[in-house]
């Protein structure tokens, strides 16, 4: 255990903190640590920061963070079609494709850290089309390998096992898929659990195994994929599709004509207008908690192991104990995450089913048609 959590500390601290922090200074203001950190050479903690909990062209390598494994860069510039590889522009270089050259922008660019073309008089123009394969967009590729993998392992085993009890990996997966359909699905969904289960199965593998691999600080991991909301919103929108598009008409009728006293509807329509935009706060709902939830952990492990910088101008008894207690709670920290990574996605689920299942609703009228007892003939 104790081999376990030294390995993790180190791989954590190799990945978070650039080469260029090793070096110490002579002569250093300890008035203001912060501000006496970050005027080190090669050392912003904000940088650091946005840095690893954004997207970039590239992948770190750990203990190195010079060097990156290299992603396609794929844009459509002024004159067309481009493709190569990232390697070209990393580290502030420029590279010349035909006519034009590219760079990714800098901190002050409006365009910072994207693609962008530079015209001769330095101009920086940003590419019509970007679709570049970057570090989150390839995360979401290997997840999406990893959770089909894991599905396919499962139905693989009983169609050559039949009803054998399975073991290890597949065993795990297949006791998460009865605990979120038995636990979640069939009980709110009842009847049309089916209906909607692969859908909902599949949003739950998709956004755990995304969230636990952003946990892993070496190559495949490191990805901050569920801590970009652009990804969080697109899961909540599909969501908001399938709950309006597959709704019932007692849904919709709730909606623009809910059975409320009649002045709350005419002649000012005050609950239609709440429940439309009841439609669209439970996406944003679902898109605000996951990604605040997920940026949130990443962020606060960043930060306890930033603090071992921050606080290395205050002498080496001061450093060494902030480095103990800094990589404790950071590897504690990770440790939550770990729960954190399956509760987001139990939560993500749970309320996906919930809004399916509120636009599923028949009305008390088809309730009690359904319920209308046969008559009996009298004897």
């Amino acid at each position: 255990m104790k081999k376990l959590i030294l390995l993790l500390s180190i791989l954590l601290l190799s990945v978070v903190v650039p080469s260029g922090m090793c070096a110490a200074e002579k002569e250093v203001d300890r008035g203001d640590l912060t501000e006496a950190a970050e005027k080190k050479e090669g050392f912003s903690a904000k940088d650091i920061i946005f840095e690893h909990l954004g997207d970039g062209y590239g992948w770190e390598v750990p203990f190195n963070h010079h060097k990156r494994i290299p992603l396609p860069v794929i844009v459509w510039a002024s004159d067309g079609f481009h493709l190569f590889s990232s390697s070209r522009v990393t580290h502030g270089h420029e590279y010349k494709d035909g006519d034009v050259t590219f760079r990714i922008a800098g901190k002050d660019s409006p365009y910072k850290g994207k693609i962008v073309e530079v015209t001769a008089s330095g101009e920086e123009i940003k590419p019509s089309l970007d679709i570049s394969i970057t570090k989150n967009v390839c995360a979401i590729f290997i997840g999406v390998i990893l959770c089909i993998w894991a599905i396919l392992d499962v139905a693989r085993w009983h169609r050559t096992q039949g009803s054998k009890a399975p073991r290890r990996m597949t065993g795990a997966v297949e006791f998460l898929i009865t605990f979120i359909y038995d636990g979640v699905i069939k009980p709110t969904l009842k009847t049309k659990a089916q209906k909607f289960a692969p859908y909902l199965l599949t949003v739950f593998f998709f956004i755990l195994i995304m969230n636990l691999m952003g946990l892993i600080v070496v190559f495949p991991g490191g990805a901050n994929v569920t801590g970009n909301i652009a990804v969080t919103l697109v899961l909540a929108l599909i969501t908001f599709l399938i709950t309006n598009i597959f709704g019932t008409k007692h849904y919709w009728k709730e909606i623009f004509n809910p059975d409320v006293p009649w002045w709350l509807k005419y002649p000012i329509p005050i609950m239609p207008l709440i429940e439309v935009f009841g439609i669209f706060t439970k996406p944003a709902a679902l898109t605000v908690r996951l990604f605040a939830n997920m940026m949130g952990g990443h962020m606060i492990v960043i930060v306890l192991t930033l603090l071992i910088f921050i606080f290395a101008y205050m002498g080496p008894v001061v450093t060494g104990a902030t480095a103990v207690v800094s990589v404790l709670f950071s590897v504690f920290m990770l440790c939550i995450d770990v729960l954190v990574s399956f509760i987001q996605a139990y939560v993500f689920t749970m309320l996906s089913t919930l809004f399916i299942s509120l636009a599923q609703e028949d009305g008390h009228e088809e309730h009690a048609k359904d319920a209308t007892p046969v008559a009996q003939p009298v004897k």
